[in-house]
């Protein structure tokens, strides 16, 4: 197998685009520098093929969590189509918003006003810019990562290891106005003392709280119900950012199967399945300051995204994808760890099935998941250490990926046990990607 047309086009990248490309998560050196097949050709379900012609299984991140359907999904496809033969911009508003936003509505009972925009990160912006123009404060609470704007990034102007947990330790903040600094504070998920002492610390200056509802772990009893409570006493906005759980564990909101309800819950990734769409629904009272403050975009307001929303959450729901997504997520989920009995080694799985993730704990384990990256690439996978499966992920797939996986393990168990991974041929050591604990 040879890769070099995707390498040799990143190398060019990297020359023209400040750090060759628009997403830190897709960068060729977060999964095998210097042998990453880096672009694709085409796609379609779990299949990816890139410039040379390869075609893989893509067992990461399925297009970094955007594709829940599975890639260049027929029906979506087909909406969106059908949507540029009518025009996708005019001077007049698309009727498909007004779906959208009543279908939204009727999936979270409790929202009752919904925003748009097209990429998450802008989306929790938003949503920043609106809870802030609600009550009039400035400082947000959070937890977890919520993209890369001034207002999330400004909390590591307090100090540099402010994020660390949170996002990449010693993030820089630069370009951050210092004027930002201690507007956004961050706390540790699951550490409700923690919250309760900052909420005490910024009292009467709290303009919001900002979590993602589930990560890598389920809330400990008491701790969202905790937070929900202290905000409603104190009519502070309790913000869910679902961008990447939502359409994981429900054809909505992870937070319905918590029994929580947010002021605002922030949707993008999945919602158009492949097509930028991003949506921000909320409690009237909340979502009314929108109109105080100034949000508005020419392309938040295209056809094709509410299309590609609406026809990605009716199929979702139809076929119950977010079952699926379980199944197939368990099914990895338990094969690593037998992985890891039989070969007798320490993997750390983590995260809820439909947002997988693995390592295997070695003195080397950067060196390690480097080479099994790039032996699963030869045997046509597509891999990293998270899984986002798909709709269109099979029995089959997991079964052909977990075998491979298990001989590679079988091949390097030796050298694991005896530290001597170094002594293998191997190329640069990939760098490491976003580490999210929370």
């Amino acid at each position: 197998m040879t890769t070099n047309k995707g390498v040799k086009l990143w190398n060019k990248a990297k020359k023209l685009i400040p750090g060759g490309n628009q997403l830190l998560s897709k960068r060729a050196e977060i999964f095998l520098p210097g042998k990453w097949p880096a672009y694709y050709s085409r796609v379609k379900g779990a299949e990816v093929w890139d410039l040379d012609g390869n075609k893989y299984v893509d067992m990461s991140s399925s297009g970094i969590g955007a594709c829940t359907l599975g890639h260049a999904d027929p029906d979506v496809d087909k909406a969106v189509i059908d949507a540029i033969k009518c025009g996708n911009m005019s001077t007049l508003n698309v009727p498909e918003e007004i779906e959208l936003a009543e279908l939204l509505c009727e999936i979270h009972p409790w929202a009752e006003m919904v925003r748009y925009a097209r990429t998450g990160g802008e989306a929790m912006a938003v949503a920043a810019r609106i809870i802030r123009a609600a009550t009039g404060k400035d400082k947000i609470l959070f937890c977890g990562y919520h993209g890369w704007h001034d207002w999330y990034l400004s909390a590591n102007l307090a100090e540099s290891t402010a994020l660390d947990g949170q996002l990449l330790p010693g993030l820089e903040p630069l370009g951050v106005p210092r004027g930002l600094r201690e507007t956004a504070i961050p706390f540790m998920y699951n550490d409700l003392d923690t919250f309760k002492s900052l909420f005490e610390k910024y009292s009467g200056q709290v303009g919001g709280v900002v979590m993602e509802p589930v990560r890598n772990y389920w809330p400990r009893e008491g701790f969202l119900e905790s937070i929900r409570q202290i905000t409603k006493d104190n009519g502070i906005p309790l913000v869910f950012d679902e961008v990447t759980s939502g359409l994981r564990m429900t054809s909505g909101g992870i937070h319905l199967k918590l029994g929580i309800d947010p002021d605002v819950a922030v949707f993008a990734k999945s919602l158009g399945n492949g097509y930028p769409m991003a949506a921000i629904i909320g409690t009237s009272e909340v979502m009314e300051a929108a109109q105080n403050t100034f949000i508005s975009s020419t392309y938040w307001t295209d056809k094709i995204g509410p299309v590609a929303a609406l026809a990605t959450l009716r199929k979702h729901k139809k076929l119950d994808v977010s079952a699926h997504l379980l199944h197939i997520g368990n099914l990895v989920q338990a094969g690593w760890q037998e992985l890891a009995g039989k070969y007798n080694l320490k993997i750390n799985v983590s995260g809820i099935s439909p947002l997988s993730h693995w390592k295997v704990e070695t003195n080397n384990s950067q060196l390690l998941h480097t080479i099994i990256v790039e032996k699963l690439l030869g045997k046509g996978f597509l891999s990293s250490e998270v899984f986002y499966p798909t709709y269109t992920h099979t029995e089959n797939n997991v079964a052909a990926y977990l075998g491979a996986l298990g001989e590679i393990l079988n091949e390097l168990e030796p050298y694991i046990k005896e530290d001597k991974l170094e002594e293998l041929p191997h190329g640069p050591i990939a760098h490491s990607g976003f580490r999210r604990l929370t």
